[in-house]
């Protein structure tokens, strides 16, 4: 299977660590470019400021709960998803968005761990052979095998690395699919974000959700 293989363009053997310790990134604030702001009413969801453009969101929608399908709150950032798109509403606003769930009928969906697991190796803690092992056990039931993973590291590696140390973030936790999706946006050109927010989502969306 090449789709992963195909997806990025080819670029020369290096490691993703050349980028990060040989040149001083000089637009670190472009990474952490946020959320936007969400506000959860009665009857709908106002969004504004929403940073990603290729989203239905962008810059910014009001959404009814009719054309939400799903919500998930129980990890990290929340989010909602409206046709084949996934909306980021800040954890702060956990409560809200379950009442508005709950008012609405709307179902609840677990986080999926794809990303937060192909992105592991970039957080602010050790990663084991171990850790390798048994992430690349649960990428390949979700439909990820190891050269599909390989791919996607390779094409993402220097830009998480940014993101998560450049910044000072030092996220030790998780990273997930809004954090590849923050750095990547500093990285590509309108364009290419396009292509590759949509293959971000696929990926998430990789095996459902257990």
């Amino acid at each position: 299977m090449n789709f992963f293989r195909n997806i990025f363009k080819p670029k020369a053997e290096k490691s993703v660590l050349d980028d990060f310790y040989n040149t001083k990134y000089s637009g670190v604030k472009t990474l952490l470019c946020g959320i936007g702001k969400s506000e959860i009413l009665e009857d709908h969801i106002n969004i504004s400021e929403y940073p990603f453009e290729p989203s239905i969101a962008y810059p910014k929608k009001r959404i009814s709960p009719h054309k939400i399908h799903a919500i998930s709150l129980d990890f990290g950032t929340c989010s909602i998803e409206v046709g084949d798109d996934i909306i980021f509403i800040s954890a702060t606003q956990k409560d809200q968005l379950k009442d508005f769930a709950k008012r609405h009928d709307i179902t609840l969906v677990k986080h999926r761990w794809n990303w937060d697991w192909i992105l592991e190796p970039y957080l602010d803690t050790e990663f084991t052979p171990e850790d390798e092992k048994k992430i690349t056990e649960k990428l390949s039931e979700n439909g990820i095998n190891t050269a599909e993973l390989e791919a996607i590291r390779k094409e993402v590696g220097s830009q998480m690395y940014k993101y998560n140390f450049d910044t000072m973030l030092w996220d030790w936790n998780s990273l997930g699919l809004v954090d590849v999706l923050s750095a990547m946006r500093a990285k590509y050109n309108t364009k290419d974000f396009r292509i590759f927010y949509k293959i971000a989502l696929e990926i998430d969306k990789k095996g459902g959700t257990k």
